[in-house]
């Protein structure tokens, strides 16, 4: 006759077995479903990332676009106040001709002021601010030393009045 307390010892393994196998069992499937919520975390970062970095790629061409809309808008209204300012520039230069003496000393110098003050307005309607800066642009190349003495002048009187 079989021993009623190994049957129960049998049994009491039996389950043990049974119990670290099913949390064997628990413990992989609990491995396999961290495992694969850690990937699609990756993916989902991963594609947050990418996503991330096509709005980000977005938003600066669209500042990149706005900064040269804004500032071709600024050029062009630069170029019409330079059109502008020389218009009237060359205007004071016929009004000064018309209201000014014209014979003597005083009358050559109303005509040599005039004629300055003309054609210096005529200069700026025609070739507009993109225009001087070129004359400006080849004319430090064409003189680099007494260029850079003037705008050393310049860079001492502008600190000179700071200063003051």
């Amino acid at each position: 006759m079989a021993n009623p307390s190994s049957s129960s010892k049998e049994h009491a393994t039996s389950t043990t077995e049974q119990f670290k196998e099913s949390a064997s069992q628990f413990g992989e499937k609990a491995k396999d479903t961290a495992s694969h919520v850690a990937d699609k975390a990756k993916e989902a970062a991963s594609n947050f990332g990418s996503k991330a970095r096509e709005a980000a790629s977005a938003v600066g061409d669209m500042v990149g676009s706005a900064a040269s809309t804004a500032g071709s808008t600024i050029s062009k209204t630069a170029e019409r106040a330079t059109s502008a300012a020389g218009s009237s520039v060359r205007q004071l230069g016929d009004t000064i001709r018309e209201k000014g003496p014209q014979e003597g000393v005083f009358g050559g110098a109303t005509r040599a002021v005039a004629n300055t003050l003309h054609e210096g307005g005529k200069y700026l309607e025609q070739e507009g601010l993109s225009g001087m800066m070129e004359d400006v642009t080849q004319l430090i190349r064409r003189n680099p030393v007494p260029a850079i003495f003037v705008g050393l002048g310049i860079g001492f009187l502008i600190g000179r009045t700071l200063r003051s």
